[in-house]
């Protein structure tokens, strides 16, 4: 195993120029929820240049990809996950060019040496990680059902983590439609903004009966064009985090209540759009130790993060319900950098960025050749996840 695991660190070494161009190519072009058509582009050239065929534009969506090798027979499935979209105003300020990068660079990795395995390796492109929920629509059309085992990493600054969770996690918008009239007769009209101040009341009242993980921030998108005008549309956004998928769905019906409540004060027309829900994250410890391990081989030293943390949220989340799933942390900025910042966005092409361009993808397919080459492995992974997921899930 120690030499197959040296072969696919040689492979991903002698594309250490393609990767990093990869990683450049996607930062300099920074695209945002189901718009990455530049990125997938660029992780479709640099496979199709190593031989291998993929299929861009799967379940529907445009900017979601996947390719695939084959081993020598029946065996587990063992997916590599990639995101690429951006953020609003300073692109690549979460380094999801690093781990784009890493997805592709295990993958070709772990094809290298595929031919000793039972099984199946992929990489699946997933789009809109920040908005959208690509993985919960991948989930949804049935693209993972036949992944046995799914592994990524992500971009941290001052410490590299293992077994992090992440809470449950969506984002509400309402829109009210009023009437809008002369505000020198105002009661002539419909004041839809005083429907969206009565939601933000409203919620505000509700929060003693919130959990205590509850949490929901919002801001108003729209509050009318002028103050001598009563407006007649407005509209507000909120996003919510919960313990758990379960408690997220009754939060999000609280704000809802909140909404239609306040229409009906106003007589204001509402219409609510409720994102797609990221599911609270389940790390798959054993998958996550083996990582750890190699990434030791490979000269990275990896913590283990605080369970009782209030961290972020990603539709990892609803993949790692599904089946055992890492999304790993690998430092890629100094401690005090914050993600979604610019500072972060310059950070994710730097050296240290690049560095674990390559180190974290050979990590990802050390870790691979672990799970194809143990069945004991494979089972303890399998065991863990049974009895990690709540049962609620399963039916």
């Amino acid at each position: 195993m120690d030499q197959l695991k040296r072969q696919a660190q040689e492979a991903i070494d002698k594309l250490q120029t393609e990767l990093l161009t990869l990683s450049h190519n996607i930062h300099a072009n920074p695209e945002t929820a189901f718009e990455e058509h530049k990125a997938v582009a660029f992780i479709a050239q640099t496979l199709r240049q190593q031989g291998f065929e993929v299929q861009v534009g799967i379940a529907g969506l445009d900017t979601a990809l996947i390719a695939s090798k084959d081993g020598k027979g029946e065996g587990p499935h063992v997916a590599f996950l990639a995101e690429y979209d951006a953020l609003p105003g300073v692109g690549h300020a979460c380094g999801h060019n690093v781990i784009a990068t890493c997805a592709v660079g295990a993958f070709l990795g772990t094809s290298a040496v595929m031919e000793n395995f039972a099984g199946r390796v992929s990489i699946i492109g997933t789009p809109a990680e920040e908005a959208g929920g690509g993985k919960v629509i991948l989930l949804d059309a049935g693209v993972f059902d036949d992944v046995d085992f799914a592994l990524m990493i992500h971009p941290s600054s001052g410490r590299s983590l293992i077994n992090r969770g992440g809470r449950a996690a969506t984002s509400i918008e309402i829109n009210f439609i009023g009437k809008a009239v002369h505000s020198s007769a105002p009661g002539r009209g419909i004041n839809a903004l005083s429907a969206v101040i009565a939601t933000f009341q409203h919620i505000d009242m509700l929060r003693p009966t919130f959990e205590m993980e509850d949490n929901v921030n919002g801001i108003i998108t729209n509050g009318g064009l002028a103050a001598n005008i009563i407006p007649g549309e407005a509209a507000c956004k909120f996003s919510l985090r919960a313990r758990t998928l379960i408690d997220l769905e009754r939060l999000a019906e609280k704000v809802k209540l909140a909404a239609n409540t306040a229409a009906q004060l106003t007589g204001a027309q509402v219409e609510i759009k409720v994102h797609p829900m990221y599911a609270e994250r389940y790390p798959n410890l054993p998958m996550g130790e083996a990582f750890k391990a190699n990434m030791a081989q490979l000269g990275e030293e990896m913590e283990y993060a605080n369970p009782t943390g209030l961290y972020g949220s990603s539709d990892i989340g609803n993949v790692s319900i599904k089946i055992p799933a890492i999304h790993e942390y690998l430092w890629i900025a100094p401690a005090g950098v914050a993600s979604h910042n610019a500072e972060f966005t310059v950070e994710s092409i730097s050296q240290r960025a690049d560095e674990i361009c390559i180190k974290g993808a050979k990590g990802l397919a050390m870790t691979a050749i672990d799970i194809f080459s143990s069945t004991e492995l494979q089972e303890k992974i399998k065991e863990y996840h049974r009895n990690q997921v709540p049962e609620e899930y399963r039916k």
